[in-house]
């Protein structure tokens, strides 16, 4: 569909139901919610639990006490069956009343077909079919005849509308191409011909955007050429960003201006969903009030000692004596900066989800496009202060030949993906948190550089002497680990199962797939990302409680 849902409940009841309601249910929930749908006063509230009732014939498993009024019902019930029966592809054959398309109901009531569109958005229940091997709206016979009882006006009143005649037809197109050829884009043309010929923009619109796709050689406007491959569109916006201007751009595609905006705006939009806001999430962000907003957003607060500015050793390279300038966090100042990063990758990720990619504003981008940098410009703050932790630490690992700016290299790399994973709510220093990822990683690599120097010792002896074996007692490692995992098995058989799913995929119990984030178990469960969060917080709050019960030590 091109509209999305107003009430997040009902697009969480559709994401259910075609996830895991039987087709026989699912067919039978899409008749249930358009007898609902012909009953609303759009003037009423109704109790979603109401709603959810009488299109699924049970009731919520949790009290949701929310008033969805009548207006927001009736549209997204709309969607809802329409997108049930998507999922069936149910073809025309099966349907068990007569079905008419878009073209059929546009010559029965005498009306455009944009009229047809407008009027589903009024109320008139679509469905889709499989019809000659793709996905087609229909409508049953019986969802038109409740329409049109119900708003028979409307109807006679289209019905009234008298169609273009071919000399008419003729008219608006001569006088729209003599604008055009003045430079007039197509909305200012339907407007200045409506006024002329006495009809509405929208049927002026309409009647050249039609014409210019049936005559493409005589099209009033070259923005009605064949479409622009996926390489030409990249080709236009990376072009844009290395500041060629829109008239350019414009006369070597022979577009007009508003063709090349949509275009760089369209790229833009695929852009932002590339980026990564994956946040370290906090209970304090969603709902917060405009003084917390203020806080968080605040300048990084000065130390209440002012921190003594270090001296670099002697004979330092430039690099590494330039990070001496940068004065080390203090642990409020760390805290303030990771919560504003991760709260505007937040705030970033919340409005990335209000982009409408057939239609992306750029007032909206902008402020994506701000945030996010916002986010960029306080990750590199935190950096900057610790990159001489990684430096401190590849001066432990190095050995007399080992390639030193190399293992700063890889410690840096270590220590961003550190600042982008620490969760700074628990009360750890980041110090610590990242010098266990830097290390971690040099035991990765390192280790690998030593093998291939073992080839060049001389004698048995050396070999021997640097091989010392250090385990410790390999059978009661194992009793140990037997003995967690079934303390593990214990506590999570307090969690119902839809919680223990949730834990299993987040943490990885299974030892057979990574570790989820929280939208992708959405995405599996059929759910949003918010309610997996909310759904996990739930269970580790009964985990901690197992977990006290069996004596089991748990990580601060």
């Amino acid at each position: 569909m091109h509209q999305d849902y107003r009430i997040a409940l009902l697009r969480e009841l559709r994401d259910q139901q075609v996830r895991y309601a039987p087709r026989v249910k699912r067919l039978e929930q899409a008749d249930r919610a358009e007898r609902l749908l012909s009953e609303l006063d759009a003037k009423r509230q109704y109790p979603y639990e109401f709603i959810y009732f009488r299109v699924t014939d049970y009731r919520p498993s949790e009290s949701v006490r929310r008033m969805i009024s009548g207006t927001d019902a009736a549209h997204d019930l709309r969607l809802f069956v329409e997108d049930v029966s998507d999922s069936l592809d149910l073809r025309l054959d099966e349907a068990t009343e007569p079905v008419h398309t878009v073209e059929e109901l546009s010559r029965m009531f005498n009306v455009s077909t944009k009229t047809i569109s407008r009027w589903r958005d009024q109320g008139l229940v679509s469905r889709r079919f499989v019809c000659d091997g793709r996905k087609r709206v229909g409508f049953l016979h019986s969802s038109v005849e409740r329409f049109v009882s119900k708003n028979l006006r409307r109807v006679k009143r289209g019905e009234r509308f008298s169609q273009l005649s071919d000399d008419e037809r003729a008219e608006i197109i001569e006088r729209a191409r003599h604008l055009a050829v003045d430079g007039a884009n197509l909305s200012e043309v339907a407007r200045r011909v409506a006024n002329e010929v006495h009809r509405s923009v929208e049927t002026i619109r309409y009647t050249l955007k039609n014409h210019d796709r049936r005559h493409p050689t005589q099209a009033v406007f070259p923005d009605q050429r064949p479409e622009l491959s996926s390489d030409d569109k990249r080709s236009i916006y990376q072009q844009s960003l290395r500041g060629v201007s829109i008239s350019q751009l414009c006369r070597r595609y022979g577009r007009v201006r508003g063709s090349i905006v949509r275009i760089l705006n369209e790229q833009r939009a695929e852009r932002l969903l590339e980026l990564s806001l994956d946040f370290i999430p906090n209970e304090i962000f969603m709902g917060a009030s405009e003084s917390t907003v203020a806080e968080i957003l605040s300048p990084t607060p000065e130390p209440i000692i002012p921190p003594r500015k270090m001296k670099p050793p002697a004979g330092l390279p430039t690099y590494l004596a330039s990070l001496y300038d940068v004065q080390l966090l203090t642990r409020e100042q760390e805290y303030h900066l990771f919560r504003k990063m991760n709260f505007l990758k937040f705030q970033a990720g919340q409005l990335r989800e209000q982009l409408d990619m057939s239609n992306p504003k750029s007032s909206l981008m902008d402020e994506i496009d701000r945030l996010y940098q916002a986010s960029v410009d306080v990750k590199n703050q935190i950096v900057q202060a610790n990159l001489r932790l990684v430096v401190s630490i590849a001066k432990r690992h190095v050995g007399g030949s080992d390639d030193f700016f190399g293992l700063i290299s890889d410690g840096n790399m270590s220590l961003i993906r550190a600042v982008e994973k620490f969760d700074y709510a628990r009360g750890n220093k980041f110090s610590t948190y990242a010098s266990w990822a830097i290390m971690k990683n040099f035991a990765r690599s390192i280790p690998d550089e030593y093998k291939h120097k073992d080839r060049f010792r001389t004698t048995g002896e050396e070999v021997l002497l640097s091989r010392e074996d250090e385990r410790a007692d390999q059978f009661a490692m194992e009793i140990a680990h037997q003995q967690r995992q079934s303390q593990i098995t214990n506590i999570l058989n307090r969690l119902d199962e839809r919680e223990q799913q949730i834990i299993i995929r987040r943490f990885g119990l299974d030892h057979s797939h990574e570790p989820l984030t929280l939208k992708e178990v959405g995405e599996v469960m059929g759910v949003t990302k918010e309610r997996i969060r909310q759904l996990e917080a739930r269970a580790l709050s009964k985990l901690r409680e197992a977990a006290s019960t069996e004596h089991i030590e748990l990580p601060d």
